[in-house]
Parts: C-alpha cells; sequence; structure tokens
C-alpha cells in the first residue's frame, strides 16, 4: 500500500514467553496488542510473521493466529498480495469508540454513586497515588495502566465488571491517539486532577457533578485528534 513503512522491529528487547502458562498465541497477541496500542509499532508499519517469529522467538503459527484476532479487532490491516500492516487510526472508527465507552462509563458512574462501599474508595484513593508516582517519574505505560485500572474500579463499584470490560475494548485507538498525544502536553497533569474530581465527586456522592467532569474527561479525546493528527498524517485514514 503507498505510505506504508517497512518492516523492522521495535527497540525494546524481546520478550520471554512461558511455553507452560497461557498459549504461545495469546502471550504473541498481547506482546502485539501492547506495542500496537502504545504505538512503539506505529500506524502503516509492515508486519512480516517471519520476522516477528525471529524476533520473539516462536513459530510462525502463534505470530498468525494472533495478527488474525487483531486484524479481527481493526488493529491490523491484510492486503492480499501486499502485505500486513498496523492498521491506520480511523476518525470514524475513533468517534464511535467513544460513544460506546461514554454511553456506558456515564451510566456506570452513577450507579457507583449508590454503590461504593469505603473499600472502593480506598482502593480508588490508592490508584490516584500511584498515578500521581507514575506521573513523577514519566512512567507513560505505568500511568496509562493505572487508568485503565482506575476506570474499572468504578464499573466495579458499580456492580457491573463485565460491562468495564466491554468499555476496554472500545479503548485501542483512543489511547493510540493519547499515547502520541501525551509527550506533547501536560498531559499527566490534566488526566490526574480530572481522575481526582471524578473520585471526589463519587465520595461526596455527587452524581450530577461528577457526570459533568466525566463527560469532559471522555470527550477530550475528540479535542486533541485533529492536533495529533497534523503532527502524524501518515498515521491517520
Amino acid at each position: 500500500m503507498p505510505g506504508m513503512t517497512a518492516a523492522e522491529p521495535p527497540p525494546d528487547a524481546a520478550p520471554v514467553f512461558k511455553r507452560h502458562s497461557r498459549g504461545l498465541s495469546a502471550q504473541v497477541y498481547d506482546w502485539l496488542y501492547e506495542a500496537i496500542v502504545s504505538v512503539r509499532l506505529e500506524p502503516a508499519r509492515r508486519l512480516s510473521e517471519n520476522e516477528l517469529a525471529a524476533r520473539l522467538g516462536v513459530s510462525r503459527t502463534p505470530v498468525r493466529d494472533a495478527l488474525y484476532r487483531l486484524a479481527e479487532e481493526g488493529l491490523v490491516d491484510v492486503f492480499p498480495q501486499q502485505g500486513t500492516f498496523v492498521a491506520r487510526i480511523d476518525r470514524q472508527g475513533l468517534a464511535d469508540a467513544q460513544f460506546v465507552r461514554e454511553a456506558l462509563e456515564r451510566a456506570a458512574f452513577r450507579d457507583a454513586v449508590r454503590g461504593a462501599g469505603p473499600r472502593d474508595l480506598e482502593a480508588m484513593r490508592e490508584n490516584l497515588r500511584e498515578q500521581e508516582r507514575a506521573r513523577d517519574r514519566g512512567d507513560i505505560e505505568g500511568f496509562f495502566d493505572l487508568d485503565q485500572r482506575l476506570h474499572q474500579l468504578f464499573f466495579d463499584a458499580a456492580g457491573h465488571p463485565g460491562a468495564g470490560r466491554v468499555a476496554r475494548r472500545a479503548r485501542p485507538q483512543m489511547d493510540r491517539v493519547r499515547r502520541l498525544a501525551l509527550p506533547d502536553t501536560t498531559g499527566f497533569d490534566v488526566l490526574v486532577g480530572e481522575h481526582r474530581a471524578l473520585v471526589e465527586a463519587l465520595a461526596a456522592g455527587d452524581a450530577e457533578g461528577g457526570d459533568a467532569v466525566l463527560t469532559g474527561h471522555l470527550r477530550l479525546i475528540l479535542a486533541t485528534v485533529d492536533r495529533v493528527r497534523g503532527a502524524h498524517p501518515g498515521y491517520f485514514t
């Protein structure tokens, strides 16, 4: 495909897979998924089964299985006679994912206001403390993991943990944009502040105030995407 970039392994060290725990295909999938969502494998990069298998120290079969799953999820594009590539970010797909996530999270937050107990609130506050530590040491990957865990805690407190997992499946495209945006912004401080406001609203039983913060928080991605696209036009459709 025109504009696609050649295959080249990302710069981090090769992972060590445990052959007697989860299946190799699942472990390869997890590694590739994280590499794509974190933009270590950037949009439009060509993916070679042979090169990935050699780099990861596995056969082509688990790599092929993982790429098939990623293609079903819209993170990989397969073009017959041309190759397999990390999917570019689709603006409409991004808007659709944000819509789904917002609908689920706003409903869950209102239920969490009624259902959260002291243990839920303490888990959220500890998560915020860990977010601040990740921010202070510049740990982007750790911060995003804590971000995801905090939002799952809202679903848990609402009594809808499964809905949280559904909402998480809408996040990959949004997370790619957020990772591309964060190095150029004071995004850590903004996100920590909004997360703290959400937990405080939950503790105060303020469903309306929390909903207003949450809505703005979730829609921030839509205000960010045009700037990110301007900086990385080849990453978008």
